[in-house]
């Protein structure tokens, strides 16, 4: 948008959406101190959600967070597998989700009766599963594991045959980097899947001086032209750290918000058909705001299979 093309009126209009973010931002803080609340929030949020954050990073820098916080109340602004994996880990504590419609379609790709199959047809194969993945996956799997701690999880376990989960993409990626036989699940993440090395190229064309960082749950034909692969902690180090000035970013697009705030004297591109998750678009202020007044919605796990997920979850936390 150009500002001569611009009523007076839109401005206007712009203008009183940003106060009203604003006044919302300043009610939620102030339920938060009330609530003793914390609020965790992913890389791929809105960007005034992640400006209301006490912490923002990605799936495992949030369930370290959720693991050791000494709040009574957890906000996750995420979606459900990262609520639940909260709750695994703080039973005791309040979690809340607040949009509930918020699911991962990858997670939502693996089910506990098709592992539990899986396993009986790779008697051998160690069950490591993505954290993408719901409670009563993580529940029937050997360890947990993030894009940023894969290949490490992975070379850390004993036996040599690994049946990964539910991300292929991921699964390929750690497949390169171990010695070891990775069974990988056919399931993929839609934004990540749909990112083509058409798409980087073009990007590339228009950029030729940048640098491309992609998140390992990109098809194996994008990280082949990637200068970095990447969770998305590891994009902001990535950033920082790179002596490039200029980035095309090969994931969802709303990492462009925690780095630009990371590398404010660097540019970053997202790709030419921008790459969107609807799912981690759905929270907003006014349902964070909403979450922290009613407590409502919740998000628990049943007990046995909260014990048998935490297994796996801890698993991984004390590789790393």
């Amino acid at each position: 948008m150009t500002h001569h093309d611009t009523g007076v009126g839109n401005l206007q209009h712009i203008d009183e959406l940003l106060l009203d973010d604003q006044a919302i931002a300043e009610q939620v803080l102030k339920v938060k101190r009330e609530r003793n609340a914390v609020i965790l929030v992913h890389n791929y949020q809105r960007p005034e959600v992640q400006d209301i954050a006490d912490f923002t990073g990605d799936s495992l820098g949030l369930a370290r967070e959720a693991a050791r916080t000494e709040a009574d109340v957890i906000v996750f602004c995420g979606v459900h597998f990262m609520a639940e994996t909260a709750y695994i880990l703080s039973p005791h504590k309040v979690v809340l989700l607040p949009e509930m419609r918020a699911g991962c379609p990858m997670a939502d790709m693996a089910d506990a009766p098709g592992v539990l199959q899986a396993k009986e047809e790779h008697p051998r194969a160690v069950v490591v599963s993505y954290v993408n993945t719901s409670a009563a996956v993580k529940a029937v799997s050997d360890y947990c594991c993030t894009s940023a701690n894969a290949a490490q999880v992975v070379q850390a376990v004993e036996g040599d045959e690994i049946l990964f989960l539910p991300d292929r993409n991921l699964a390929a990626f750690v497949a390169a980097q171990v010695d070891k036989k990775v069974i990988p699940w056919n399931g993929f993440c839609p934004t990540h899947e749909y990112i083509t090395a058409e798409h980087v190229m073009r990007a590339l064309e228009m950029h030729p001086e940048a640098e491309v960082i992609a998140h390992p749950e990109c098809r194996q034909e994008v990280l082949a032209i990637a200068h970095h692969v990447r969770s998305t902690s590891g994009m902001l180090n990535a950033a920082v750290s790179s002596s490039a000035h200029e980035f095309i970013i090969a994931t969802e697009s709303g990492m462009l918000y925690p780095l630009g705030k990371a590398a404010p004297d660097k540019v970053f591109h997202t790709l030419p058909e921008e790459p969107l998750c609807p799912n981690m678009k759905l929270t907003t202020l006014s349902k964070v705001l909403w979450a922290l007044q009613t407590l409502e919605p919740r998000v628990t796990v049943p007990e046995d299979i909260r014990v048998r997920a935490l297994k796996s979850v801890e698993r991984m936390l004390a590789l790393g």
